[in-house]
């Protein structure tokens, strides 16, 4: 094996370290018959098709429209489409084109929408009309009005499971969940929420950027890490939840189901949390992360049991396969602690806070936290240009419109299938006596070789591991030895002789072989630890 100075990774981002390894993957490829396979991404192989059959379809509507009010061919110029019986001239249209792919899509939404919301048909084929051309600035800023209101209903599904709570959320639709991240933590000190060097909980494991944020110098958090274990079926223990109840603690952030344990906090947990809240901590303000939650059945969220405490971020890439699409939603309750904690902060903070906000609104007080959240995404001063761009957000609608339509589950089902099947592939090649858990969302799967050595093995055998392997060595050798890219479990603050496999974004027939390939990985380094036994 090349011998690797593994010091020199030791603090990078599992996500760079990926890129040494698939290169490492690619030699090992080239020098022999096995094909690359890299199971590190967290990139669905899968999509959704008939809401974008739809929004293609849509978008030439949307130019028939802009036709109508100014069209030269030659030069290439059209107008911009208006509202006035824009329904009706749609169903004509889409009775024309009948035979194509995404007409019946289109048609059910707008009945739907329709009915299930009390549109004005008028008013919603124009949002979407208008917004696929994208020939205006987003109004409202922060989210269109009808896109928000779908947006909102998806989420109550995808989110509070079978009990919606009381009230809604005010919604700001973002380009994924990776800028919701940077707009929430930079407003939060900018709105004297959190400080620099504030006391946060982070829920570990937890994608790694949460980590690495929070050392960041614009925020220097002290982090406080509340860990779910294997040995506790990856769920944060009565001792772990009990350090919330430190006042010093300001937020606890989790990513719910987990990366890269892909476990959800179950239900017993999450009362817990609820409990301690509610009774301790009233003012614990909560970030949850909970895009893998519609791999769940019947998943439930901080946001909907603490709806009050709780900032919610949701992405639509890995549940619709539209990574490249950017769209996420923050998630704000009407009533929630953030408004009530800037409003009781010091006059002189209160001051600043009006300074800073005085040429977007008269009553900065007033202004809400969600809104302040968009004002500071364009550094307040460019806040009238503020918002996700228009075709995205006809994008995000019809992603919600079509989980909302689909009253059977179809689509659900299906991405579900494909996650359990390829598990099921790896546990066939490695094999491990794994339980089924109704927790596990499928999406990721950790496998951690200091819990099953310690299992299978001995305590012997993981004193010896620890003492003679470094941690890295399992990703680089799984690379070198078998073309195959993990990522390592420790950067995710995940035990440090883990693994994070990705069910995502591979074919169904190669997870027997990465299983194999971990075996093997593991059986080898029994094998040394047997030799230096041998030997004494």
């Amino acid at each position: 094996m090349t011998t690797i100075d593994y010091r020199d990774y030791e603090k990078m981002s599992p996500f760079e370290i990926k890129d040494a390894l698939i290169k490492l993957a690619k030699r090992s490829s080239q020098k022999s018959t096995q094909v690359l396979l890299n199971a590190g991404r967290g990139n669905p192989n899968w999509i959704a098709t008939k809401p974008r059959e739809g929004f293609f379809l849509f978008g030439q509507f949307a130019l028939s429209e802009a036709r109508r009010a100014l069209d030269n061919p030659t030069a290439g110029v059209a107008g911009m489409p208006q509202q006035k019986d824009i329904a009706e001239r749609f169903k004509v249209w889409l009775e024309k084109h009948a035979e194509m792919e995404g007409a019946e899509f289109l048609s059910k939404m707008v009945d739907h929408a329709v009915k299930a919301f009390g549109f004005d048909a008028d008013a919603f084929v124009f949002e979407l009309t208008d917004s696929i051309i994208g020939d205006n600035y987003p109004v409202p800023d922060r989210m269109l009005v009808h896109a928000e209101q779908i947006a909102h209903r998806y989420l109550m599904w995808a989110m509070c499971g079978d009990k919606v709570p009381p009230g809604k959320f005010d919604l700001y639709a973002v380009e994924g969940g990776t800028a919701a991240m940077c707009y929430i933590f930079k407003s939060l000190i900018a709105n004297r929420i959190l400080k620099k060097g504030d006391t946060i909980a982070l829920g570990t494991p937890i994608f790694t950027p949460y980590i690495e944020i929070a050392e960041l110098e614009d925020y220097a958090f002290k982090a406080v890490h509340i860990k779910a274990k294997q040995e506790n079926r990856f769920q944060y223990s009565d001792e772990e939840i009990k350090k919330l109840e430190d006042p010093k603690i300001k937020a606890f952030f989790v990513v719910n189901p987990g990366n890269p344990t892909s476990m959800a906090i179950d239900a017993p947990t999450l009362k817990k949390i609820v409990d301690l809240v509610k009774k301790k901590r009233p003012d614990l303000l909560l970030l949850t992360d909970d895009v893998y939650g519609t791999f769940v059945p019947g998943f439930r969220s901080l946001m909907a049991e603490l709806p009050e405490n709780t900032i919610g971020v949701y992405s639509y890439s890995k549940y619709f396969g539209c990574t490249g699409w950017r769209l996420g939603v923050i998630a704000i309750h009407e009533k929630n602690i953030l408004d009530s904690t800037i409003a009781k902060l010091p006059a002189k903070d209160l001051e600043a806070l009006d300074k800073r906000y005085i040429s977007i609104t008269l009553e900065p007080r007033k202004l809400k936290m969600i809104d302040r959240i968009v004002a500071d995404s364009r550094d307040v001063a460019l806040n009238h240009t503020a918002g996700l761009s228009l075709p995205q957000q006809v994008m995000m609608t019809m992603f919600s419109m079509s989980e909302l339509m689909d009253t059977e589950k179809l689509y659900q089902k299906a991405c579900m299938d494909i996650c359990h099947s390829r598990v099921d592939s790896l546990l066939e090649g490695l094999p491990l006596d794994v339980q089924p858990n109704p927790n596990f969302a499928y999406y990721y799967g950790t496998i951690d070789f200091e819990f099953w050595l310690r299992r299978y093995v001995g305590e012997d055998m993981v004193k010896w591991l620890k003492k003679n392997v470094h941690p890295l060595d399992l990703v680089f050798k799984l690379a070198e030895d078998h073309a195959i890219v993990l990522l390592n479990g420790g950067g995710f603050d995940a035990p440090n002789w883990s693994v994070r496999v990705s069910f995502a974004n591979l074919t169904d027939d190669v997870y027997d072989d990465i299983g194999r390939a971990v075996r093997a990985v593991g059986r080898s380094y029994v094998d040394a630890f047997n030799a230096s036994k041998k030997g004494k």
